[in-house]
Order: C-alpha cells, then sequence, then structure tokens
C-alpha cells in the first residue's frame, strides 16, 4: 500500500475538503466578477440620447473677435438670450463671445479654440410660432459679418427646416434670420422662405417696460 502524498494516514475527509474549498473560492469569484460588473456597465459604443425637439446653431468666422448674440421667441412670448438662457422650453447652452475666453495655457502652450459657436435647444415644443433673431453685440472688427443660422427638427427623425447665412452690417444690426410655425401635434406646419422672412427687433421689445 502507498503511503500518503503528505504522510500521515487519509481517512477519506481530504478529498471533500478540497472540493468544498474549490467551491467556495468560485463563488467568491463569480460575486467579485458580478460586482465589478454592476459598478462598471459596459458602455454603449456610439449611442448618444439628444434630449431635444429641435436645435438652433448660429456660427460665424472661426477667430472672429466679433460677439455675435441670438435671441429667440417662442409661441408664449418667451425670450431666451444670454441674460436669460432659460426661458419656457427654450435652452442657450453657450454664450459665444468671440475670441473671449477662447484659449488656455498648458506647460506653457497656449491651446485655442477657434469655433465662434452659439446653440439653442427647444426640448419641446408650444404651438405657435418661433422667431430666431441674430443681433450684433460687439464688432472689434468693424467690419461686416456672415453668421450662419440652422434650425434643424431632430425628434423622431433629422430634418432641416432652414439653412441660410446673414450678414450683419455692423455693431447694432439686428436681423430676423428664421420664423417658423409648430402646429398643435408638434410637426412643423409653415417656415418663413429665406429672403422674404418678416423681421421683428426681439431686442427693443426686451427694452420695453413690462406693464
Amino acid at each position: 500500500m502507498e503511503e500518503p502524498l503528505f504522510g500521515g494516514s487519509d481517512d477519506g475527509t481530504f478529498v471533500p475538503f478540497t472540493d468544498i474549498l474549490f467551491n467556495a473560492l468560485l463563488g467568491f469569484a463569480v460575486m467579485v466578477f458580478v460586482a465589478f460588473a454592476l459598478i462598471n456597465p459596459a458602455a454603449k459604443a456610439g449611442n448618444v440620447e439628444l434630449k431635444a425637439d429641435f436645435i438652433i446653431s448660429v456660427n460665424w468666422p472661426d477667430f472672429s473677435p466679433d460677439d455675435i448674440d441670438t435671441y429667440i421667441q417662442d409661441p408664449a412670448g418667451n425670450i431666451v438670450w444670454y441674460h436669460q438662457r432659460e426661458a419656457g422650453l427654450m435652452h442657450l447652452d453657450r454664450d459665444d463671445r468671440g475670441n473671449y475666453r477662447d484659449t488656455i495655457t498648458v506647460d506653457g502652450k497656449v491651446i485655442a479654440n477657434p469655433l465662434n459657436q452659439e446653440i439653442v435647444t427647444l426640448r419641446g415644443t408650444i404651438p405657435g410660432e418661433y422667431i430666431v433673431n441674430i443681433y450684433d453685440y460687439a464688432s472689434e472688427t468693424k467690419a461686416p459679418i456672415d453668421v450662419h443660422v440652422r434650425v434643424e427638427k431632430v425628434n423622431p427623425a433629422l430634418v432641416v427646416l432652414t439653412s441660410n447665412t446673414i450678414t450683419l452690417t455692423g455693431k447694432g444690426d439686428e436681423q430676423t434670420a428664421s420664423r417658423f410655425t409648430i402646429a398643435n401635434d408638434g410637426t412643423v406646419a409653415e417656415v418663413a422662405q429665406v429672403g422674404s422672412i418678416p423681421q421683428m427687433s426681439l431686442v427693443n421689445k426686451l427694452l420695453q417696460p413690462k406693464r
């Protein structure tokens, strides 16, 4: 008869003990795996949810120091602008002031962001007409500037309502770039044609005393 590997006698309890120990370790490993899976769930590549029904984007030339502002009025008379960045269901995501604060210094190297852009999102809609105005707040270049305005319906599918360029003549110039009407069912009922958009000053409206 062969002697036990580690000496002594084997009464049959060694094998069951190792089985229990192995199963316990296996169970612990499974619990650790599940815990980490819950703590750090796998990211879904390319899955970006945009919580908006309409997006209005306003762009002017990169690196331009001119400060262009966006004013939008909804059917209820709410106006979103740089002093009122949330009005009704409208949100001004960023007030871009030209090249102001568009650079940072990292390890002695200046990094610049050339993009000049303001974006307003409509996170829900009410029926009626929306008016999109562009205003030249500060013209450091003291020259006419081209501003591109794009209005998109993004929910449930992307539809470009207007995409046009207007030219602001200088500081204080305000132009209505787009007017569109939303029906009761949320669809777009009417879009003013580029070249024949009725003008309305929202800056002057804000300056009027409230009754």
